[in-house]
C-alpha cells in the first residue's frame, strides 16, 4: 500500500504480512496524535483484544511535532520527539494486540486544510484495505482544532468509501472535551470495565506525554469511572468505567446530511432539555 509520505510507519505488532494484518481489521480507530487512540477507543481495543476473529487497528494521523516536553525530554529537539512518539505509539499497539498501527506522518497544518487531498486519499485506501465493521472517531464538538481537523478527512474518506465500505457503526469519541452534556438518550454508551491493567498500561506507556506534564494516565481512568458513576442517578453501577461517543453513523449513510447542522442538533436538544427542567419545576 502506497502513501503520500515517505515517512509513513506501517507497524504489524504479530509480523503478520502488512495487507493481510489490515484485512482482518474489524474494528478502526482515526485518531489525531500518538495517545489518543488510546484514550479514546479503548472500547474497540478491549472487544478485540487476544480474540482471533476480531482484530483493532489504530491510524494516527499527524507526526506528533509540536508536543509538550519536560523531565528527560526537555532537551529533545522536535525531531527527536517526533521519533520518541512514534516508538511509543508501536509500544501501545503491541500492548493493545492491535492488528496494525498506521501512522501517516502528515503536519497539523496539512489536516486542517480543507483543500488538501491527501489525507482523504491516504485514509481512503485504509478504509478500503480494512473494511471496518466499527469506526472510531473524533467528535465533532472537540475544541482541539487538529482533532476537528483529521474527523473532518475522516469522514470524507468514509463518504468517498461508502459504495464498498459501510461501517456498522461510526462513534464520535471524546477527547479534548467530554460528551457528559449530550442528552443521555443520544449517548452511546460504551463499557470499558474489561481489562483495567490493559487500559492502564495503554496510557501509561506514553511516558513523554506523562512525565511531560499531561497526567493523562490519571485523568483517563477518572473520566471513565466518573462517567460510570454518574451516568444513572437512580440505579446502581453496572460498570466501573464507560466512555460517552455520539453516534456519526448517519453522516455516513446520508453524505448531504451537513456535519455542523447535525452537531448543533444535538446541541440544541440538550438545550431544550435544560429548559425543560427549568422551567417545570419554576
Amino acid at each position: 500500500m502506497q502513501f503520500h509520505n515517505s515517512n509513513t510507519d506501517f507497524f504489524v505488532p504479530d509480523g503478520a504480512a502488512p495487507d493481510a494484518a489490515i484485512a482482518r481489521t474489524t474494528h478502526l480507530c482515526i485518531a489525531a496524535h500518538q495517545d489518543d487512540i488510546e484514550i479514546m477507543a479503548y472500547h474497540g481495543i478491549a472487544e478485540c483484544f487476544g480474540l482471533k476473529d476480531k482484530w483493532f487497528t489504530g491510524v494516527v494521523v499527524t507526526n506528533g511535532a509540536g508536543s509538550p516536553r519536560n523531565g528527560i525530554y526537555g532537551d529533545y529537539t522536535d525531531q527527536e520527539m517526533q521519533k520518541v512518539r512514534l516508538m511509543e505509539q508501536r509500544k501501545a499497539a503491541y500492548v493493545g494486540d492491535y492488528a496494525c498501527q498506521i501512522q501517516l506522518g502528515f503536519s497539523s497544518s496539512e489536516v486542517k486544510n480543507a483543500v488538501e487531498t491527501a489525507v482523504v486519499d491516504d485514509l481512503k485506501k485504509i478504509i478500503a484495505a480494512a473494511r471496518p465493521e466499527v469506526v472510531y472517531l473524533h467528535n465533532p464538538a472537540d475544541k482541539h482544532d487538529t482533532h476537528i481537523g483529521v474527523l473532518l478527512r475522516s469522514i470524507a474518506a468514509l463518504r468517498a468509501a461508502r459504495e464498498t465500505v459501510r461501517p456498522k457503526k461510526v462513534y464520535g469519541c471524546d477527547v479534548w472535551r467530554d460528551l457528559d452534556w449530550l442528552s443521555d438518550d443520544e449517548k452511546q454508551v460504551l463499557p470499558v470495565s474489561a481489562k483495567p491493567n490493559i487500559a492502564a498500561a495503554l496510557v501509561g506507556v506514553f511516558d513523554s506525554q506523562v512525565s511531560g506534564g499531561k497526567r493523562y494516565d490519571l485523568a483517563t481512568a477518572g473520566r471513565r469511572l466518573a462517567n460510570a458513576t454518574y451516568f444513572a442517578s437512580h440505579g446502581t453501577d453496572k460498570e466501573t468505567a464507560l466512555t460517552f461517543a455520539m453516534d456519526l453513523t448517519a453522516l455516513i449513510e446520508n453524505p448531504n446530511l451537513e456535519i455542523a447542522d447535525y452537531t448543533l442538533g444535538c446541541i440544541d436538544r440538550f438545550r431544550a432539555d435544560v429548559d425543560r427542567r427549568l422551567k417545570a419545576f419554576s
